[in-house]
C-alpha cells in the first residue's frame, strides 16, 4: 500500500460540511470532557495516580459491556463501575502501601469481566469496538444536557475542594498535621476521578482515556511550573485534543481514538522539548554565570 492509499484510508474529507452540521453535539460533548479531563488531570499528576486512571478505566468498561448486554443505558453503566473501582481504591488504597498492587489486580479483573461480556453480546460488532477505542456518536441534545451537567456537578465540587486537596496533594504530611481530612479528601477526589473517567470513555475508549486525563496535564508539567498556568494549559490542550480528535475523525475512516491520541502525544512531546531547551538554556546560563 503505498503512501497515497494509506492517507486515503485515514483521511476522507468528502461531504465534509454536511457531516460537520450532523455534530454539532459531539463537538460540544468533546469540548465539555476536554475541560473536565484537563482540569481533573492536574490533580491525577499530583497525586501520582496515572496508574489508578488505567484501572479505573477497565472497571468502567466492565459496567459499560455489562450494560450493553442487558441493554441498559451504557454511560451509567460505565459510571457504576468507575464509582466502584474509585472507592474501592480510595478506600484500600489510602492506607495501604501496595496501592499499585491493588490497582493491578483490578486493571486484568475488570477487563477480563468486559470482555466476557463483550462476548456474550451478541448485537452490533461497532458498538463492542466503540467501547475499547471510542466512536463518534450523534449526541443528541437530552444526551449532551445530562454530560454537561454531571460534568458540571464534578467541576463544581472540585472547585468546593480545590484548595484543600491542592495542600493534601502537594504536602500530606503537613496537611494532616494542620488538621486537613487527608483521608476524605482522597476518597472524594477518587470518586470525582471515577465519574471523569466514565465519561471520557464516551470519547476516546477505555483503553485510551490518559488521552485525557494524563497527557495534557503532564505535557502542561513540562512547560511551566505555575499551578494556575499549569492547569489553565491542560485545560487547553486536552480541549484542543478532544474536539481537534473528532473534527479529525469526521473526515476520517478510522475510530475517533487514534486521532485524539496522536494530537495529545504530539502536544506532549513538544512541550517536551520546549521544557527540555528551556532546562538546558538554564543549566548553561548558570554556568556562564558560575565562570
Amino acid at each position: 500500500m503505498d503512501a497515497d492509499s494509506i492517507i486515503g484510508a485515514i483521511f476522507s474529507f468528502e461531504n465534509y460540511g454536511e457531516l460537520l452540521v450532523l455534530v454539532q453535539n459531539s463537538i460540544w460533548a468533546g469540548a465539555v470532557l476536554g475541560l473536565l479531563g484537563g482540569l481533573v488531570g492536574t490533580f491525577v499528576m499530583k497525586r501520582d495516580l496515572a496508574f489508578a486512571v488505567h484501572g479505573i478505566s477497565e472497571l468502567s468498561f466492565a459496567g459499560a459491556a455489562f450494560a450493553l448486554l442487558i441493554g441498559a443505558d451504557i454511560v451509567f453503566g460505565s459510571l457504576i463501575g468507575s464509582v466502584a473501582a474509585a472507592l474501592l481504591l480510595g478506600l484500600m488504597g489510602v492506607r495501604a502501601r501496595d496501592k499499585n498492587s491493588i490497582i493491578g489486580v483490578i486493571m486484568p479483573f475488570g477487563l477480563g469481566l468486559g470482555i466476557l461480556f463483550l462476548s456474550l453480546y451478541e448485537g452490533r460488532a461497532a458498538n463492542k469496538f466503540g467501547l475499547l477505542t471510542g466512536q463518534i456518536v450523534s449526541v443528541d441534545t437530552v444526551q449532551l444536557q445530562a454530560l454537561a451537567g454531571t460534568a458540571v456537578v464534578v467541576m463544581v465540587a472540585l472547585a468546593a475542594i480545590w484548595r484543600p486537596l491542592n495542600f493534601a496533594s502537594v504536602d500530606p504530611e503537613l496537611a494532616e498535621a494542620r488538621g486537613v481530612p487527608v483521608r476524605t479528601l482522597a476518597i472524594v477526589f477518587m470518586v470525582l476521578l471515577g465519574i471523569s473517567v466514565a465519561l471520557s470513555i464516551q470519547v476516546v475508549g477505555a483503553l485510551l482515556v490518559l488521552a485525557l486525563l494524563i497527557t495534557p496535564a503532564a505535557a502542561a508539567l513540562r512547560v511551566t511550573s505555575s499551578p494556575a498556568a499549569v492547569v489553565v494549559l491542560s485545560v487547553v490542550f486536552a480541549v484542543t485534543a478532544t474536539v481537534g480528535g473528532i473534527l479529525l475523525a469526521l473526515g476520517g475512516r478510522i475510530p475517533i481514538s487514534p486521532y485524539v491520541t496522536t494530537l495529545s502525544f504530539l502536544i506532549y512531546v513538544v512541550c517536551r522539548v520546549i521544557g527540555s531547551v528551556r532546562s538546558s538554556r538554564g543549566i548553561n546560563g548558570r554556568v556562564l554565570q558560575a565562570h
